[in-house]
């Protein structure tokens, strides 16, 4: 992969961070708890060593990474269009891939992360539909992983002065 698109918003960190700096680290995981603890802004003590390039940081518990530049900036849309020129990359252990426990925390990390412009009412709809896939199929990473979505989407309807026992029912 030399190169590759990035779609950040331009309220997102990913954006800020690469708007500072032009270079950064893309890492490809399968720890859906990671994913869900950084999609709510608090990705908890992650072990990292120094990129060997830019000057960011590799997860010391990832599967692949590609250290990058950001070489063409497109900041005509809401979310920015970065093109970006992998110059160094990296294999620490093989990719497990995800059952479909593991997707839903994913789509639910997606959704956490868009609780400032979609409705609550359907992104609390979309969690009690995801919720068996968890229980189902799911580990405790991902129960945990889960739980701590749940917990901050219920947090963010608290802050809101909703109820988040009667939102999309």
């Amino acid at each position: 992969m030399r190169r590759f698109l990035l779609k950040p918003y331009r309220t997102s960190t990913t954006y800020r961070n690469l708007k500072a700096r032009g270079e950064g680290v893309l890492h490809v995981t399968d720890d859906v708890l990671l994913l869900a603890r950084t999609a709510i802004g608090d990705p908890g003590n992650v072990a990292t060593r120094p990129a060997d390039v830019v000057a960011g940081r590799v997860l010391v518990d990832t599967c692949r990474y590609y250290e990058f530049r950001v070489i063409e900036w497109d900041e005509r849309d809401e979310r920015t269009v970065l093109v970006a020129e992998t110059v160094a990359e990296g294999r620490v252990r093989d990719f497990f891939g995800f059952n479909r426990a593991k997707h839903a925390v994913v789509e639910a990390a997606i959704l956490a992360t868009r609780t400032s412009f979609l409705p609550l009412e359907d992104i609390f709809d979309d969690y009690r539909k995801l919720a068996p896939l968890v229980e189902k199929t799911g580990g405790p990473p991902e129960r945990e992983a889960f739980a701590l979505l749940n917990g901050h989407l219920h947090e963010v309807a608290r802050r809101r002065g909703l109820d988040p026992e009667t939102l999309g029912r």
